[in-house]
């Protein structure tokens, strides 16, 4: 009997203590002050503000993507480190922090959100009917805004939303629309058979693909008489001083003669910020000086690529592209001589605008669908994935030598 009761005491005694490490352990993660630039911080910086996020983790390669159902179900930020590692998403803490409302545009970041096109034009659903399309009368929708998608399914590796509501474009058509959206966080060999190479030790990478859908839920056809909608994928990375954006391009000058890049969205780029080289062009996005650039889609091929010197850090972004020529959505804000000949991929450079304020600093790299011809309940998706991937220069540049054909040395001594 006597042992009976030592032998209980003792487990009970195993089961307090053990009990006591898991809380311990979870209070001391809990109170882990991250330094500002890591993934811990972004993950501390919500639970602060009482914002809810999702987080996929993959606990064999330390790889996790924070995402916003209240944002859209946007991704906020991602790391290849766990914790402790770099944060790729730019988030705008300030904005956040401070607890605003605009009515016009709020931007609190995140490093990859579902948009809808055009922005301007005939089409536009970012400017009401009758409306001169200057900045005064720029809003962004509410529902692709400040309105929450609804979670439908989530597991760990992969989360899914819904959202329907109503726009009227600028030329006053009732659009009522159906959006689908999911992210997945993308394992090691899945990474592996996207990129084609296999990733070497120390290289690190964190890849999630998104598949985003659109729904034509009323009763009308879509056409280039009403005006069409296209998806519009954004991502949000913080600037490097020596950041470069590599987009390669078809160079088929019979196909679409002398236009290879449209570089005047804010003003033509400067000659020492934007450089054009055989089949690549070099788009610099250190955060200094407000630009963009586009590709048509005559010129546009699947990928698109930056490059962080400093931290050593490849980004990349791959879009599914149609298999026949399609047209695509322009957003050039006031008249258009075509409303159908917009850009497929883009970059923007943040900068200072005429007063001096900056809303980043911050770098983008951009994918649009096609534009959605589409009859009532139809629909049409556009798949978009982003690479972060870390390590050594020598093992970087044969992933930019493969889908490129540049190599990294080349890259960091364009500008």
């Amino acid at each position: 009997m006597g042992k009976t009761i030592l032998t209980i005491t003792l487990i009970a005694s195993v089961i307090f203590l053990s009990g006591c490490t898991n809380r311990g352990v979870k209070k001391a993660e809990e109170q882990t002050v991250y330094p500002k630039g890591t993934y811990g911080y972004d993950v501390s910086f919500f639970k602060r503000h009482n914002i809810e996020t999702i987080e996929l983790k993959d606990s064999i390669t330390n790889t996790s993507v924070l995402i916003a159902p209240g944002y859209q179900g946007r991704v906020m930020t991602s790391t290849s480190a766990g914790s402790e590692g770099n944060s790729f998403g730019w988030i705008n803490y300030k904005y956040i922090e401070a607890g605003k409302f605009n009515e016009q545009f709020n931007p609190v970041g995140g490093e990859e959100r579902l948009w809808l096109g055009p922005e301007g034009g005939p089409f536009s659903i970012y400017f009401l009917p009758g409306k001169e399309q200057v900045f005064a009368n720029w809003r962004v929708p509410a529902a692709i805004d400040t309105e929450p998608f609804e979670t439908v399914e989530k597991s760990a590796f992969k989360v899914s939303f819904k959202r329907e509501f109503t726009l009227t474009n600028a030329s006053g058509t009732v659009l009522p629309v159906g959006i689908e959206r999911s992210i997945k966080l993308l394992n090691k060999q899945e990474t592996e058979n996207c990129i084609g190479i296999a990733l070497k030790q120390g290289v690190s990478a964190v890849v999630y693909e998104t598949t985003n859908t659109l729904i034509n839920r009323g009763t009308n056809v879509w056409d280039e008489k009403s005006g069409a909608l296209s998806i519009w994928m954004l991502s949000m990375f913080n600037p490097s001083p020596k950041g470069v954006v590599f987009i390669p391009f078809k160079t088929d000058k019979e196909a679409d003669p002398g236009t290879i890049v449209n570089d005047e969205y804010f003003g033509k780029v400067p000659s020492d910020r934007l450089i054009i080289k055989d089949s690549l062009l070099f788009f610099r996005v250190d955060g200094k000086h407000r630009s963009k650039i586009g590709i048509t889609p005559k010129r546009v091929l699947p990928y698109a690529g930056g490059y962080d010197p400093i931290n050593k850090v490849l980004t990349l972004l791959w879009c599914d592209l149609p298999e026949t020529p399609s047209k695509y959505v322009n957003s050039k804000w006031g008249n258009q001589d075509d409303p159908f000949s917009g850009d497929v991929v883009n970059s923007y450079n943040d900068g200072p605008v005429d007063d001096g304020s900056i809303m980043g600093p911050f770098y983008e790299i951009e994918s649009s669908s096609p534009a959605a011809f589409l009859q009532p309940g139809g629909k049409i998706s556009h798949t978009q994935r982003i690479f972060h991937i870390s390590g050594e220069e020598d093992d970087l540049n044969e992933i930019t030598q493969k889908i490129f054909g540049v190599a990294i040395d080349e890259i960091k001594s364009v500008f």
